[in-house]
Parts: structure tokens; sequence; C-alpha cells
């Protein structure tokens, strides 16, 4: 039963979804979303992007048989995407602080919900509360996010859904909050509970249309042993903390994703069913991988390459073709929109989105005028951990990054690399690509504007004079 909150953002959202355009009939729309945002890992981690160090057979036969796009963004650290992929919107707009989702923004729960789909967001939250009470500041801050039950979804599974202290494990014995219940699991992993509850709940309405977002916790820190892990047969070493582990994780990742594949064609709903699989920033520095027998190092909340540059992978036998790998740019902005049109509908401009579909492409049509452009505004802070990050401001294309004091890299066309580029050798085309990513800058920093902006703060939430 949809709560009250989200059947009144969705009569909302029906009521300003009433002047968008509706798609042309010929526009086949999916039935089924499955939207899976993984969380800690780059395009190096996978082998249908080059990567070898890592089990991904799931995932790549999901490319193989659908699209791989080349060119997909994120920002560094997980809650700047997971507010921005929620909302449409580039952190500019709404940032906050880290851990913080800001209540009474609209997010595409409330979005497909008011579009008729029931919805489920299953996975990890942390965007209510984030500071521990012992952080300097923290008082300002915690618990000020917004809920689950807020969200707009009609149901939820969620780890680390309401304080940091009362988050428990992510993976063995596993603590989430399911429809306003805390449970606490024994000899379970956190992953195979998430993709219970989603077969679960597809099965439970297979005759409606639905919307699932699965933000999973794998193959985040902490480094723990999964089901495949010989270490796991040992119950004392199923929280045992060792980077070795992480190829496991990034392994059982795949498998989970597989086994969710697996039975959405067992319930039948395959072929109209689109999955998307994204992550929220790049691989944990603690990590060094290889991709086309090129060492890249994990930069996972660092506002370069391999912190930013991301996998993303659609399959929807019915609509899209397969073997495609796609060019055009895509960030976390984007999914909104895209969400919107694939349900039927274009986004209001009084919403002031800064995304743009990507629909078309997942038809495997050529959009008329993709993005040329991603803008980052990057300022982790306020939040616990966070006083060895800075704020970053820049734009990027295909071949050149600029950052807001005048900073231009060249970027490798395939691999998460990037390099700076003196501004005394500059050639005729760096000095264009820096008027073009200038100009992109200056217009993304026009209003709407969240206070943030113009007020810089340490970790801690105190005015930085610069």
């Amino acid at each position: 039963m949809k709560s009250a909150r989200s059947c009144l953002f969705g009569f909302f959202a029906s009521l300003l979804l009433v002047s968008g355009a509706v798609a042309a009939p010929e526009k086949k729309l999916p039935r089924n979303i499955l939207l899976i945002m993984a969380d800690d890992i780059g395009v190096e981690g996978f082998g249908s992007y080059g990567g070898t160090d890592y089990a991904t057979p799931h995932l790549d036969k999901l490319a193989a048989e659908g699209i791989r796009f080349s060119h997909a963004y994120s920002q560094p650290l997980c809650t700047p995407t997971r507010v921005q992929i929620m909302t449409g919107k580039y952190n500019q707009r709404n940032w906050e602080a880290f851990g913080i989702m800001p209540q009474g923004e609209r997010t595409f729960g409330h979005v497909m919900s008011g579009l008729g789909y029931t919805t489920l967001i299953a996975g990890k939250w942390q965007l209510t509360s984030y500071d521990p009470p012992e952080f300097p500041g923290a008082a300002q801050r915690r618990g000020t996010g917004m809920h689950p039950r807020d969200a707009g979804f009609d149901e939820y599974m969620l780890f680390h859904s309401e304080h940091t202290e009362d988050k428990g494990s992510r993976y063995a014995n596993p603590t989430y909050l399911r429809n306003d219940e805390l449970i606490t699991e024994e000899g379970t992993y956190g992953e195979d509970s998430s993709a219970d509850y989603i077969l679960d709940f597809m099965t439970r309405h297979q005759d409606e249309p639905m919307f699932v977002y699965y933000p999973m916790a794998l193959p985040h820190w902490p480094a723990n042993p999964t089901p495949h892990s010989d270490a796991w047969a040992d119950p004392s070493r199923r929280l045992e903390n060792d980077q070795a582990f992480f190829p496991d994780m990034v392994e059982y990742m795949d498998t989970v994703i597989g086994r969710l594949i697996a039975g959405v064609e067992k319930l039948g709903l395959r072929d109209d069913t689109l999955i998307i699989f994204y992550s929220d920033n790049g691989t944990d520095k603690k990590n060094t991988s290889h991709m086309n027998g090129v060492e890249i190092p994990g930069m996972k909340s660092y506002p370069v390459q391999a912190g930013v540059r991301v996998p993303l992978i659609a399959s929807w036998p019915h609509g899209s073709p397969q073997g495609v790998v796609n060019r055009d740019l895509v960030d976390a902005s984007d999914f909104l929109p895209t969400l919107i049109e694939l349900a039927g509908h274009d986004a209001p401009t009084r919403w002031q989105l800064d995304g743009q579909s990507f629909a078309r492409q997942l038809r495997g049509q050529k959009h008329a005028s993709p993005r040329e452009s991603v803008f980052v505004w990057y300022d982790p802070r306020p939040g616990d951990d966070k006083a060895h990050l800075d704020r970053a401001v820049f734009a990027l294309d295909y071949t050149h990054k600029l950052y807001d004091d005048g900073r231009l890299f060249a970027i490798d066309d395939l691999l998460p690399i990037e390099i700076e580029i003196p501004a005394a050798k500059f050639t005729a085309v760096d000095r264009a690509a820096h008027a073009k990513l200038s100009a992109v800058i200056e217009n993304m920093m026009q209003p709407p504007l969240s206070p943030r902006v113009a007020q810089e703060v340490d970790a801690y939430g105190n005015p930085i004079s610069r």
C-alpha cells in the first residue's frame, strides 16, 4: 500500500507532468525498470571495459546483450552522486552536507510513483543522518536529511536508514530498516537479503508496472568475506576486514546481479524489463586494478578520471539493440529525465533539471543533440572523515577537463586517466576547449544555487575564508 506521503508526491508529480508531451505511440516503453547502482567501483573493474582483475561474467554478458556506455560519469563520492541521481540536479543546486538528502526534494521515487509505477528501493540509504554524535558540529546536521519513508517509494528495505551509530553491518548479519521495522539478521549476507526482497517484491507486483532502485552496498569498504569466500565457512571471520577480500566482493556483486536477472527471467518479465547498471563513484584508493594492460589506482573521493569515470550498462531485450557501445556523455543528473521519458513523458521545464534524457540512446537511436559536456560541483563537506577533501568545480568533454581555477587537462579516450596541460603549451585546440568549458562552468553556476556555494565550510561546518 502506498504511504500517504508517497501518494501526495505522486499526485503532484502527475499534475506537474500533465504539461509534458506524451511520447509518440511508436516509441516502445519498458513495462518495468530495474536500476542498480554499485558502491565504489570504476570502469577498470569490469571485463567488458577492459578490466582484467575481477570476475564479472553476468555484467559482461549484460553488456554484450545490450548497451555499454563508454563515457559515463558520476561524482567522486557516494552522497553527491546519490543526491544527484535521485533529483536530476547538480550538487550546486541542493547540497547541504555529506550523508544528507535535503528534505522536500523531489526524487525519482516520487515521480515514478506519480506516473503509475509500483516502486521499491532496497540496498543502502545513508541520506538521513550521517555524523556520529561525538563529531564536532554534528548536532547541526544529525537527523536533518530525508527519511526513506518520505522518499516517494511504496516499499523500502535499506541499510543505514537512520543514525550512523544504529546502522550495524551491511554484509554479514545485516541490519536494515524494512518499511519502518528495524531488523538485524543472523547468519545471512546483506546483499542476499536485498536481492531476496527485490525478487519477492517483483513476484508480488508482477502484474503491475514496476520501478525498482537497488543502490547496492557492494563493493564498498569494509572488505569483508562474502558467502563465496573461503573465510565465510568460519562464522567468527565473517566481519574480518582485509583488503584481500575485495576481488571476492566484486565477484559477489556480479553474482547477486546475475541472480536478479535470472529471477526476472523466471517471472517471465525479462523481455519487457529494462535493467540499468551504474556506479556511484570510482574504486576505493585501497585497490589498484588493471585495464587494457595499464595499472589504474583507485581514486574514490578525488575529482580525477579514476574517481568519476564509471560503468553504465543497460539491457532491454524488447527495446534496446544488442552489443552496442555508445560514446555519448552521460552523468548522474540524466537519470531522472530519462526515467520520465521512458514512462512516456517529458520533464516540465519549470522543474529546472540539469540532466538530459538518454532514453533515445537506450532504444538504440541517435540523439539529435547529445550532451557536449559534463559539469561537476563537488564539495562533500561538512561531514565526518571529510577533512582531507576540498571543493572542486570543473567541466569536461571527450578530450579535455577544465577546473574553475583555469587548470586544463587532457583526457584519455578509454582509460580513466588525465594529464595536466601547462598553459604555456596550449595548442589552438586546447584554447578552444578552455573557452568552451569555461562557458559551461559560468552557465552552470547561475541560480538557483545552494547556500553552501556562497559559504564554503570545513568538515565540521565552520566557515572557510579563502
